[in-house]
């Protein structure tokens, strides 16, 4: 089972707002997921994110892959870089 750290989409038309989530990848964007690690809102300025820091460590640590724009929200909050130095000090 291929598991992916990826973003679910919710609201109106042209307002999106999304969940990040945990979910094999033969699932549906929208469809069924594993875990809800955060959200994120990019209509507010600047974006808002609140994210669930060490559960998605666990997940990449388990060998979850990130699509380009969640790697890039891990990246913000550091969880990337904490994620490579794990990995390399083992």
């Amino acid at each position: 089972m291929a598991v992916k750290l990826r973003l679910q989409r919710f609201g109106s038309t042209k307002r999106p707002f999304y969940r990040l989530v945990v979910a094999d990848s033969k699932h549906k964007r929208d469809g069924r997921y594993l875990e809800i690690l955060g959200t994120y809102n990019p209509n507010q300025t600047p974006s808002v994110q609140d994210l669930k820091e060490d559960r998605a460590l666990e997940w990449l640590q388990k060998g979850a892959q990130p699509t380009d724009t969640v790697k890039n929200i891990l990246s913000k909050h550091g969880i990337i870089a904490k994620y490579r130095q794990e990995k390399t000090s083992q």
